[in-house]
C-alpha cells in the first residue's frame, strides 16, 4: 500500500507530508464553544453526576470541549420537563398557526447564526466548511419553513358510515417524543426530526450524537430566543448504552444510525411499552450506470455519490455497478477523478474531504481497505492514511469487486469507492437487490424505458435517476429491508408524531345520512 502514496503526487499529498497531518497550520474557528450543558426545561444545566467527555475535533483528534455527560436520570429529568410542558403548558394548545411563527422565527435565526452554525458543524464534524455554510445550513433553515407551513394544515377527516352516525377523525400529537440523531449529519438530522414533532403540537427529548453534540446545544439557544416553551425542547449529550438506552425505554422513538444500533432499540422499545419506532438505518446502495450513460458525467456523478461527506452518508452509492462495455472506461476515469481529490483541513478553501469522524471510525475504514486487498480486489488508488495527525484517508477505488467480498456487502461509511461489473439489465437488478439493506439507489442511463424499469424493480425507499443526494424538503426518505422502517422528511413525517382518533356520534333523526 505504500507504493499506492506516489500516485497522488499533486493535490494532496504536497499538502498532507507523510510526516505531519499536514503541512500548512490548521485553522483555528472564529467560533466560540458556549453551549456544553444539558437543556432541560428551558434552562442550560449540568448532568446529574456532575460528569463530562470530551468532544473531538477530527482533524487533529485533540479537545473541542468538555460537555456534560447525560445519562438515565437526566433522560428521566428531561422526560418530566417534557411531560408536564405538554400536559400543562401552552405548546399543544396553542394555535397551530402561533406554532408555525416559533418555527419561522427560528429558521430566521438559523439565517442570522449562519456562520457561527457552519463553524461548530465543520469543528465538530470534520466535513468542509463551505457545504456546511453553503448546502446544509440554507438546508436546515429550509426544512424548519417547510414544517412551520405544515403545522396549521394538519387535520382530520369527516368520514360517511352505515347507520345514523355522524363520524370524524382527528389528528392528535402523541405527546413526548424521544428522538436520536446521529454524527454524520447533526443539524440536518436535528430538522428531520424536531421539524415535524414541533409542528404536530408535540414535546421533545433529543440526544445527541456523542460526537457532535455541540449544535445541537446551539440550535437549542436559539428556539429559546424564537420563543419556544420551556420544556417543550430538551437535549441531552451522552452514550448510547446509558442516556440512549433509558430514552429507548421511554416514549415513542424516532433514530437515525446504524442498522446494528436500530436493532437494540427496537429491543428495548419492545421490552418497554411497545413505543412506536421510527428508524432511518443504513445502507449499500447501488449506482448503476448503462452502457448509453454520458461516461464523464456518470463517473462525475458517482464520484460524488460515494465521496460526498467523506463517504459517511447512509445512502451513499457505495456499489458502483458498470455495464461490461464501459466498465475498463469508467474504471480509468473514475481513478482520476479519485486522484484530483483534494482532502485537507476542511476549514480551507477549495477542500473537498476531510477527516473521518474519530479514530473508531477511521480503523474501520482502513479494516475494510485491507480487506478489499486480501479479497484480490484491485486497489487502483488510495488505500492509506494521510499524514499522522488526524484522521483523513486517502480517496480509494477498488475495480474487480465481487459481490461476495465484503467492501460490497458491509456499510463502510468511507472513502471507498468499489466498482462493480454486469452484463444486463436481469443480471443488474437481481444483484443490486441481493442485500439486507434498501435505503437508496442510482440508475445512470439515457433511456425512458430502462430507467422506468429498473427504477421500479430496485427494492429501495429511493431511487435516483440521473442524479443522487437530492435531498428536497418535500422528498420522502427512508429505507425497505434492514434499512429501517417509516418515513422523515415530507408529508410522510407527520405520521410518526400523530395518533389518529376516531369520533363517532350517534345522530337522532338526522335530516341527511
Amino acid at each position: 500500500m505504500a507504493a499506492r502514496r506516489n500516485c497522488y503526487n499533486g493535490g494532496i499529498l504536497r499538502r498532507f507530508g507523510t510526516s505531519s497531518a499536514a503541512a500548512e497550520e490548521i485553522i483555528n474557528p472564529s467560533v466560540q464553544v458556549s453551549h456544553t450543558q444539558l437543556l432541560i426545561n428551558g434552562n442550560f444545566v449540568d448532568s446529574a453526576s456532575g460528569k463530562t467527555f470530551p468532544t473531538l475535533d477530527p482533524r487533529t483528534g485533540e479537545v473541542i470541549a468538555h460537555v456534560a455527560e447525560g445519562d438515565a436520570e437526566d433522560i428521566n429529568r428531561a422526560v418530566k420537563a417534557a411531560r408536564t410542558a405538554f400536559d400543562e403548558g401552552p405548546w399543544p394548545k396553542m394555535s397551530a398557526y402561533e406554532r408555525s411563527r416559533v418555527l419561522l422565527r427560528f429558521a430566521d435565526l438559523v439565517e442570522k447564526h449562519s456562520e457561527e452554525l457552519a463553524s461548530l458543524e465543520t469543528w465538530d464534524n470534520g466535513k468542509p466548511y463551505q457545504q456546511s455554510l453553503t448546502a446544509e445550513i440554507p438546508m436546515f433553515a429550509r426544512l424548519f419553513r417547510y414544517y412551520a407551513g405544515w403545522a396549521d394544515k394538519i387535520h382530520g377527516l369527516t368520514i360517511p358510515a352505515d347507520g345514523n352516525y355522524q363520524v370524524h377523525t382527528l389528528h392528535e400529537p402523541i405527546g413526548v417524543a424521544g428522538q436520536i440523531i446521529p454524527w454524520n449529519f447533526p443539524l440536518l438530522m436535528f430538522a428531520w426530526k424536531v421539524g415535524p414533532a414541533l409542528a404536530c403540537g408535540n414535546t421533545i427529548v433529543l440526544k445527541t450524537a456523542e460526537q457532535t453534540p455541540l449544535t445541537a446545544f446551539y440550535a437549542g439557544k436559539l428556539f429559546l430566543e424564537a420563543g419556544l416553551p420551556p420544556g417543550v425542547l430538551n437535549i441531552v449529550s451522552g452514550f448510547g448504552a446509558t442516556a440512549g438506552a433509558a430514552l429507548a425505554s421511554h416514549m415513542d422513538l424516532a433514530f437515525t444510525g446504524s442498522t446494528d444500533t436500530g436493532k437494540v432499540i427496537l429491543g428495548l422499545a419492545a421490552n418497554s411499552n411497545l413505543k412506536p419506532v421510527t428508524l432511518e438505518l443504513g445502507g449499500k446502495s447501488p449506482f448503476i450506470v448503462f452502457e448509453d450513460a454520458d461516461i464523464d458525467k456518470a463517473v462525475e456523478l458517482a464520484h460524488f455519490a460515494l465521496f460526498f461527506n467523506q463517504g459517511q452518508c447512509c445512502c451513499a452509492g457505495s456499489r458502483t455497478f458498470v455495464h461490461e462495455k464501459v466498465y475498463d472506461e469508467f474504471v480509468e476515469k473514475s481513478k482520476a477523478r479519485a486522484l484530483k481529490r483534494v482532502v485537507g483541513d476542511p476549514f480551507r478553501k477549495g477542500i473537498e474531504q476531510g477527516p473521518q469522524i474519530d479514530l473508531k471510525q477511521f480503523e474501520k475504514v482502513m479494516k475494510y481497505i485491507k480487506s478489499g486487498i486480501e479479497s484480490n480486489a484491485t486497489l487502483e488508488c488510495g488505500g492509506d492514511q494521510i499524514g499522522d495527525k488526524g484522521y483523513f484517508i486517502q480517496p480509494t477505488v477498488f475495480s474487480n469487486v465481487k459481490d461476495d467480498m465484503l467492501i460490497a456487502q458491509d456499510e463502510i461509511f468511507g472513502p471507498v469507492q468499489s466498482i462493480l461489473k454486469f452484463s444486463d439489465v436481469d443480471e443488474v437488478i437481481k444483484r443490486a437487490n441481493e442485500t439486507k439493506y434498501g435505503l437508496a439507489a442510482g440508475v445512470f442511463t439515457k433511456n425512458l424505458d430502462t430507467a422506468n424499469r429498473v427504477s421500479r424493480a430496485l427494492k429501495a425507499g429511493t431511487v435516483w435517476v440521473n442524479c443522487f443526494d437530492v435531498f428536497d424538503a418535500a422528498i420522502p426518505f427512508g429505507g425497505y429491508k434492514m434499512s429501517g422502517n417509516g418515513r422523515e422528511k415530507g408529508i410522510y413525517s407527520l405520521n410518526n408524531y400523530l395518533q389518529i382518533k376516531a369520533v363517532v356520534t350517534a345522530l337522532n333523526k338526522p335530516a341527511w345520512i
